[in-house]
């Protein structure tokens, strides 16, 4: 035994192998789209082909990263334990599921369910964005137990986007209330906006505020919204359309300071 692991991730939709010491730093990665094991040092070299031993299929290439960013470089740096990326749609939510089910007999669903299930479906509406240059990161802690449901980086700038279930029930935007069917009506845009405030002292950048309303039979804004946006889930792919604000390497750096869980202690 090396004392070398190998942990399956996801980037851009594509499975990577990453190589990682014991103390989880992380040495190599492979590709498997791309046929390519890629050494951020030669040596560990053999350890490291003996490690991915059993998961190489077909013609291998193997050498140092085709051109390093400092952003990956230092995403790759990252302890696990601090790295926000692997966090899927509505993580939050869904570890506190498992922990403390809902009670079998529950006369109404739990609305932990249903937030689940807004959460991972905006998650894969905005994850789909990632093949035009977007990243998005999802279930990001603040400290008092608060969240941010996802963050969004890319080309037209950064995003806060707050998840609304609202299936099949009309949602009339006053800004700041937001009325869900015959639900009371409350401030939720206050809420949205101080999560992008939040994330905007914690990134030193300018982020917007979104809220998005999932499977809704209608949505109503009566007035244009103050530095806000609310879409539905289908019309997020919307956010791809906007561009001009951050260069690529601007967006590969917030997204690096982004996925840092210490970024986030103490907002």
């Amino acid at each position: 035994m090396n004392g070398l692991r190998v942990i399956p991730a996801w980037r851009h939709g594509q499975e990577r192998l990453y190589v990682r010491l014991a103390d989880g730093r992380n040495i190599a990665w492979y590709d498997r789209e791309a046929g390519r094991v890629n050494l951020l040092g030669e040596e560990r070299r053999d350890d490291v082909l003996e490690a991915l031993g059993p998961f190489l299929t077909g013609a291998v290439t193997v050498g140092p990263p085709p051109v390093p960013t400092p952003a990956e470089l230092a995403r790759l740096s990252l302890h696990p334990d601090d790295d926000l990326a692997p966090n899927r749609p509505g993580e939050a939510l869904q570890i506190a599921l498992d922990r403390e089910p809902a009670a079998p007999r529950r006369l109404r669903p739990d609305p932990r369910r249903r937030a689940l299930i807004a959460e991972q479906a905006v998650g894969e509406a905005l994850d789909r964005l990632e093949g035009a240059g977007w990243h998005t990161l999802h279930s990001v802690p603040l400290p008092g137990g608060d969240r941010i449901h996802h963050l969004v980086i890319g080309p037209g700038g950064l995003f806060c986007v707050r998840t609304l279930y609202a299936r099949k029930q009309r949602v009339l935007v006053a800004d700041p209330i937001v009325t869900v069917g015959r639900r009371e009506p409350y401030p939720l845009l206050r809420a949205v906006r101080a999560d992008a405030d939040r994330a905007s002292y914690a990134l030193t950048a300018e982020v917007r505020p979104v809220l998005a309303v999932f499977g809704p039979s209608a949505l109503e804004v009566t007035a244009p919204l103050r530095e806000a946006r609310a879409l539905t889930d289908t019309d997020l792919p919307t956010l791809a359309r906007l561009g001009g604000t951050l260069k690529p390497a601007d967006v590969e750096a917030l997204h690096a300071m982004a996925r840092d869980r210490n970024t986030w202690t103490r907002v």
